[in-house]
């Protein structure tokens, strides 16, 4: 498959298919600008590397590589479902896409951007586990001067497609408590730790010395992380979502997850781009959804 994968798709320079951890298949983005590293697996952006430049995004030390397990870091996807499955506690949290495996659709370099579009189908998933009407997903990575991940849902069924969904991204900081992110300040959010699931109102920057689980409905903003210790700040731009999630496990919780490590929340936060809670949408037959967040960065 890796052979045939690359005679097909591969730029030479460019785009390379290339085996990592467990044998997963993994795509090589590159140009002047940046890097990126994709799974095939769950369609994860697993790194993304301005030239020059650590790392933007965030992946565990302990995440599994394993059939039937999500991958902890980078940029999960998570769709049809976000969160807990509403009717079946045996559904997996946060979907299927996550831990199904994709195929690639399509691969190109232009004016210093390397793409790779991958596809997700209603007959690639189990039929007797997910019921769902007939659907193409497809996961557009586009790397250059920022990164941008576009989903799109295609409705190809007969009855409305409900979905909620998650670009559910992971940052690497230098210190969670030397962290801000602002953009959000006089949002509405359900703060969802410890299943309170309280109605707040964000004042100023969101900060951390806590676990942190939010979820600010109707939210359409760019939000901006700011690291002091690295010295440079993130931002996460989007369309198409009116949900940002914000989450750092803290201590507590990071000890209770068996792929993060007990010291890991403090080199991470998560700013996702989603459509949750009242938030899910509904695409018609013969319709589709687009959802994209551009990740850029600016250093000091």
């Amino acid at each position: 498959m890796l052979e045939e994968l690359n005679e097909k798709y591969s730029i030479p320079g460019r785009l390379e298919f290339v085996r990592g951890k467990e044998d997963f298949i993994l795509a090589e983005l590159r140009n002047p600008h940046s890097r990126c590293t994709v799974s095939l697996y769950g369609a994860h952006v697993l790194s993304f590397k301005p030239e020059g430049r650590e790392d933007i995004l965030w992946m565990s030390g302990f995440s599994f590589f394993e059939k039937g397990k999500p991958i902890r870091g980078g940029i999960p996807v998570c769709w049809p479902w976000f969160g807990a499955h509403t009717s079946d506690n045996a559904m997996p949290s946060h979907g299927f896409a996550r831990i199904s495996r994709w195929n690639v659709k399509s691969a190109s370099n232009d004016d210093g951007v390397t793409e790779l579009v991958l596809s997700l189908k209603n007959t690639d998933v189990n039929p007797g586990k997910f019921k769902v009407e007939p659907f193409e997903l497809k996961l557009a990575v586009r790397c250059g001067k920022t990164l941008e991940v576009e989903l799109l849902t295609e409705n190809n069924g007969m009855e409305n497609f409900i979905v909620s969904e998650a670009l559910h991204s992971y940052f690497s900081v230098s210190d969670i408590g030397r962290v801000s992110i602002s953009g959000l300040d006089g949002a509405a959010y359900i703060d969802t730790v410890n299943g309170l699931h309280a109605s707040k109102v964000q004042s100023g920057d969101v900060r951390f010395d806590s676990e942190v689980d939010r979820i600010y409905s109707k939210s359409v903003c760019d939000c901006i992380i700011s690291d002091s210790g690295s010295a440079r700040r993130i931002k996460v731009s989007k369309t198409g979502s009116r949900t940002t999630v914000i989450w750092n496990p803290w201590i507590a919780k990071a000890a209770r997850m068996p792929d993060f490590g007990n010291e890991e929340y403090r080199s991470m936060v998560c700013v996702e781009t989603a459509n949750a809670g009242t938030d899910k949408v509904s695409i018609p037959p013969g319709r589709n959804h687009g959802m994209k967040t551009v990740i850029s960065c600016e250093y000091d």
